[in-house]
């Protein structure tokens, strides 16, 4: 018998084993030991029964991943406890899910996605989400404001708009296909005489096929990268209408642009109509009282406004009437933020074009997918992450949100098994 350095093991030797825990327990493997002079053993059988380099089974640790990144550490090896015994510790159940995590970007390098026809529309969406940190796992310059913090000494409570400096940013991008579902103002916002009965509300798109990508490691270029990757990936001729929808942070908006045209695509950008509503609130509530009727038909023949394509109308309209109501200078700035907002955006506000072609106007899928990834997981209460942990579980809830859990399982092990 050979190892794998080539060199000859003559002997053989009986009564060898070693201990394994599976989702049964503990067991004892017994196998025969390959022998020579100066050399390691070897164990031909180990291969066979592909055995893990540690004392944990594959089995076991499919079952630690899946109950780790659904709740907290604790959680997970109680619940693994109550089905298996005393098997696994709260160390190794966090090593045993950061190992498994190591090939989710090979499998997506090689993993081909389905494609769609011509005629849907092809959505990107980015976002961004914090997760506390321990201190060594916090970039720099969050770290820098955390230490300046602590030097300046402990305070009651921080002032208005001040960070904790605990977080770090993850970046968060979603790609999908959607059938066109052409919708008119009005069935996006409430008329202020209520809607006809003659006229119900048609219903808004639906994803197909969503693809989620997030990482608190790399930087928010290299996300964006991979999320315009997947799309390119489903249509690679660039045949389809790419519908990006962004929050207005500058810094975001000047790497999609940068990426756009790196790859020679054509973007239709829009900026999330519920920032756009939020802005157009504040300015209601400044001109009328909270709550009032008043409000609440001043904020709807904006909106509805803006829905129809004229939103640089609407905001010199805003403020033209606090011109003329001479509002007080504290109410007149909302107004006037309101229409700095607007006209700052107007390339990303051609709603009336979006809702024709049927095309979403919100990025309540990047949304949903933050709080889903990261705050239904990341940020319960009182964690506070290191680097690898977090990413490796952030990946992890990734995969098995796009439904890829159990073929990634089985390159996973595979890969582990050439490894060994």
């Amino acid at each position: 018998m050979r190892g794998p350095e080539g060199l000859a093991r003559p002997w053989r030797e009986s009564g060898h084993g070693r201990w394994l825990t599976c989702v049964f327990g503990s067991v004892r493997v017994t196998c025969l030991a390959w022998r020579g002079r100066g050399v390691a053993n070897v164990h031909p059988a180990d291969a066979q029964l592909s055995l893990p380099a540690g004392r944990h089974s594959r089995g076991l640790a499919r079952l630690a991943v899946l109950e780790a990144v659904r709740g907290s550490f604790d959680q997970a090896a109680t619940a693994i406890e109550r089905r298996c015994g005393k098997v696994l510790g709260k160390r190794r159940l966090k090593e045993l899910v950061t190992e498994a995590a190591v090939e989710i970007a090979v499998y997506y390098a090689v993993k081909i996605p389905t494609p769609s026809t011509r005629e849907m529309p092809l959505v990107i969406q980015v976002d961004q989400k914090g997760v506390v940190m321990r201190p060594e796992a916090l970039r720099e310059a969050t770290r820098r404001a955390a230490a300046k913090a602590a030097a300046a000494g402990r305070r009651g409570r921080l002032a208005p708009g001040e960070k904790p400096n605990r977080k770090r940013m993850a970046t968060v991008a979603v790609v999908f296909d959607a059938a066109p579902a052409p919708r008119r103002p009005h069935d996006i916002v409430h008329p202020p005489g209520g809607r006809s009965k003659d006229r119900p509300p048609r219903p808004g798109l639906k994803a197909e096929r969503k693809w989620c990508t997030a990482s608190l490691i790399r930087p928010p270029e290299q996300v964006i990268a991979d999320a315009f990757a997947q799309a390119e990936a489903r249509d690679p001729q660039h045949l389809r209408e790419w519908i990006m929808l962004v929050d207005g942070a500058r810094h975001q908006l000047d790497l999609i642009h940068d990426e756009a045209a790196r790859r020679g695509v054509r973007l239709n950008l829009l900026l999330d109509f519920v920032h756009v509503a939020e802005h157009c609130w504040t300015a209601a509530h400044a001109c009328h009282p909270v709550g009032s009727r008043e409000a609440e038909t001043w904020a709807a023949d904006k909106l509805t406004e803006i829905l129809a394509g004229h939103a640089e109308r609407a905001a010199n309209e805003m403020t033209t009437q606090a011109a003329a109501e001479q509002l007080p200078a504290a109410r007149r700035d909302a107004v006037t933020t309101c229409h700095r907002y607007l006209t700052g955006h107007l390339d990303q506000l051609h709603y009336d074009t979006a809702l024709a072609a049927g095309w979403p106007i919100a990025t309540g899928a990047v949304d949903g997918a933050c709080r889903h990834l990261i705050a239904d997981r990341l940020d319960i209460t009182g964690a506070r992450w290191g680097l690898e942990g977090a990413e490796a579980v952030l990946q992890l809830r990734t995969l098995i949100d796009n439904g890829d859990f159990d073929s990634y399982w089985h390159l996973h092990t595979d890969c582990e098994h050439r490894r060994l």
